[in-house]
């Protein structure tokens, strides 16, 4: 099963391919979509979702997982970061992708066992389970592997049941 695992945002948005194929995974590919503060929000959306066209072609994922949105202070960020988590998942939805939604406690969960981990923790079992020599250099991107792991823990499993409460 190959999964694209996408981290949600207007300004960086985090993307990461994986194969996970009896109980191993392969990195397939990872990176961020960019967009300057400069640029009109629409033209950012647009942007967003050319892009996330573009690597969906390239990796030919299976599935796509992708965080839940969860804010606690800012509501301005909170919209643009939904209307840029609107036009992934149009682009998943055009490309007929099934959609996976997680919670960080549930990425938290799946990937280091524990919902209160902190960054760094799910960072290194990130690292760890993939075999990566190094981080990528953007949190978004490693936030990204770490939800298609969370899929690829979840997917045929009772945590998966567990996950999608």
């Amino acid at each position: 099963m190959v999964i694209l695992g996408v981290d949600p945002g207007y300004a960086i948005v985090g993307y990461g391919g994986i194969e996970f194929y009896a109980n191993k995974y392969h990195v397939m590919g990872y990176g961020a979509i960019e967009t300057s503060a400069n640029t009109p929000f629409h033209v950012r959306l647009e942007h967003i979702f050319s892009e996330m066209n573009g690597v969906i072609s390239r990796c030919r994922p299976d599935c796509m997982a992708i965080e839940k949105l969860y804010f606690q202070n800012n509501q301005k960020t909170a919209i643009d970061v939904a209307q840029a988590r609107g036009v992934i998942l149009l682009s998943a939805q055009i490309n007929r992708l099934p959609i996976y939604e997680y919670t960080p406690l549930q990425v938290k969960t799946a990937v280091t066992g524990y919902g209160k981990a902190k960054k760094e923790q799910v960072m290194d079992m990130t690292k760890r389970l993939l075999k990566l020599e190094k981080m990528p250099r953007l949190d978004d991107t490693a936030d990204a592997l770490a939800i298609a792991i969370c899929h690829a823990q979840a997917n045929g499993t009772q945590l998966k049941k567990f996950l999608q409460r």
